[in-house]
């Protein structure tokens, strides 16, 4: 009695965990890494959660292949003026070196770059006045930086 009761015990917590997961976890098929790889980089809050929800937990999604590597804002400031930007060049630092990895930077870098500006946007959406006035100004410029300088000379593969 005693062990049916733990077999039915652990199979309901499989099936409560596997519930619980993600659509695409590390046992779905990677073929679908073009999906989850959009779904990470879209301008949405939702995305955004998501993408450092996956990050959290890269081990679950190591079949994918993912370049997770970061240098935050590069050769600016990742806390400009005190405003918490890190976060922020993760993710576009994903995006980039995903996409580029797969051969469709060009056809995602506009994306990429106005994803990486809603997420500064949602980070100035945190202050009010001349501080939140200060933190757009800062926000449009890291996200003019990447527009107009960010690499772009990659040849996708055909």
């Amino acid at each position: 009695m005693r062990r049916r009761l733990t077999v039915a015990l652990a199979t309901a917590a499989l099936a409560l965990s596997a519930a619980l997961l993600p659509a695409a976890d590390a046992t779905a098929a990677p073929a679908d890494k073009p999906q989850v790889l959009s779904g990470w980089t879209q301008t949405s809050a939702s995305s955004y959660q998501a993408f450092f929800a996956a990050r959290g937990n890269r081990s679950a999604w190591s079949a994918y292949g993912f370049d997770w590597s970061t240098d935050y804002c590069s050769t600016s400031p990742d806390n400009p003026f005190g405003f918490p930007f890190a976060n922020s060049c993760v993710r576009h630092d994903f995006g980039y070196r995903n996409y580029k990895a797969a051969g469709t930077f060009s056809a995602n870098k506009a994306r990429i770059d106005s994803a990486f500006y809603a997420d500064l946007k949602r980070v100035c959406a945190a202050y009010s006045g001349v501080k939140k006035a200060s933190c757009d100004a800062t926000a449009w410029t890291y996200y003019q930086a990447v527009d107009k300088l960010g690499y772009t000379a990659v040849v996708d593969a055909a």
